[in-house]
């Protein structure tokens, strides 16, 4: 209840703030400014029934138009706080300029009305531009977030990898997030991607769907067309929890996916691992447990960790496992909205090292929320493994 209650104070204070700069600072008292206040109220409500109607399942017809103006309004906020330090030297400026002959000749109602259609006018100017640049950033990020994953490739040097395995390529993705709106092309144009890639093996590291399997079941079928020589894995995220986990780990077998319920599979000279998401129990689910899926093994041979969010790294790090491959938090999907993610997680987006274990993670293949990447565009991940 307290989460609750943080957000929508959130989202008041945000819109008051909007509307302060768009509204009041820019529109003279009248039938227009209260027109442009009901129209702020109307957004505001927008965002919270979007937020938490959506989620839980209801008015799924307004996500698209509320995500939408969830991301104009941030990009909305970014720009105009931007604009808030011109603002003030410009303010700072002026009280410190000593009046003109003209100005201190004048009388003081004159000179008040010049001074609040100056204020009108840098208040409209920075409206407009705010405007300008939060919609087209936006519209970048809807196109970029609607095209097609780029591949990154990455070599990851392994002292334990025997030099008969030197090469042995992970096609990696997360947080595909196969919804209504996404279609059956979605998961089509990832398995043609993912098998170009001629891999050794496959890992979804979790966030495959948003939605139940009776909703959304035809939408993955093409996933069952994922080749690789060694198999495909596939470990839970956070929001298989909220999609019935139990319904999805049959649906993902079905589709000839092996799920890795916190436990291990010998691969040829190595061990792949997986745990369920970090937040299981939160939801219902069996927690993570890296003892079962870690403990009790060959520590000579190399050991890759399936685990969708990187703060898992925290947890596994006494294991000395050798890769973490991770996703969650789509690269901060919105720049600079990584910045917040990085409070959160360790690694936000390509390789780093968390208490000593070295930790890759991949932006996703989808979006969640506003269908809207900005400096994180969707990926797929070829990993080659090097003999160190």
């Amino acid at each position: 209840m307290l989460f609750y209650a943080f957000v929508v104070a959130g989202i008041v204070v945000v819109h008051l703030y909007l509307w302060k700069r768009l509204v009041a600072d820019t529109i003279r008292p009248g039938w227009r400014r209260r027109a442009g206040t009901a129209v702020m109220v109307i957004l505001g409500v927008t965002v919270a029934v979007t937020l938490f109607g959506v989620r839980n399942g209801y008015v799924q017809w307004l996500g698209p138009p509320g995500y939408l103006w969830v991301a104009v309004m941030f990009y909305l906020m970014v720009t105009l706080a931007v604009l808030e330090v011109p603002r003030w030297v410009i303010a700072r400026r002026r009280r410190a300029s000593p009046r003109t002959r003209g100005e201190a000749e004048a009388p003081a109602s004159a000179t008040d009305r010049a001074g609040v259609e100056r204020r009108l006018v840098l208040a409209r100017g920075a409206a407009i531009f705010a405007g300008l640049t939060a919609t087209g950033i936006t519209t970048y990020g809807v196109r970029t977030a609607a095209g097609p994953p780029r591949l990154d490739r990455f070599q990851m040097p392994m002292k334990k990898l025997p030099r008969t395995m030197d090469g042995y390529r992970l096609a990696v993705v997360s947080d595909i997030h196969i919804g209504p709106r996404t279609g059956v092309e979605h998961a089509r144009r990832i398995t043609r991607m993912i098998n170009s890639m001629d891999a050794d093996v496959v890992c979804v590291v979790g966030d495959l769907v948003d939605g139940t399997v009776p909703q959304l079941g035809r939408f993955v079928e093409p996933l069952a067309g994922l080749r690789s020589r060694r198999g495909t894995y596939f470990v839970t995220g956070n929001h298989e929890y909220y999609s019935g986990v139990e319904e999805w780990i049959g649906e993902v077998t079905e589709l000839g996916m092996r799920p890795l319920l916190n436990e291990r599979v010998e691969i040829d000279g190595l061990y792949l691992a997986g745990v369920n998401d970090y937040d299981a129990a939160e939801h219902g689910g069996e927690p993570a447990d890296y003892a079962r899926a870690l403990g009790d093994r060959d520590t000579t041979r190399p050991t890759i960790l399936m685990a969708h969010q990187p703060v898992a790294a925290e947890d596994a790090a006494p294991y000395r496992v050798d890769l973490q491959i991770s996703g969650h938090t789509h690269g901060g999907q919105m720049v600079p909205f990584n910045l917040l993610v990085r409070l959160a997680q360790p690694v936000v987006s390509g390789f780093g090292t968390v208490d000593g274990v070295p930790v890759y993670v991949t932006n996703g293949a989808g979006s969640w929320g506003p269908p809207v990447r900005v400096g994180a565009p969707p990926q797929v991940t070829l990993i080659e493994l090097r003999t160190a």
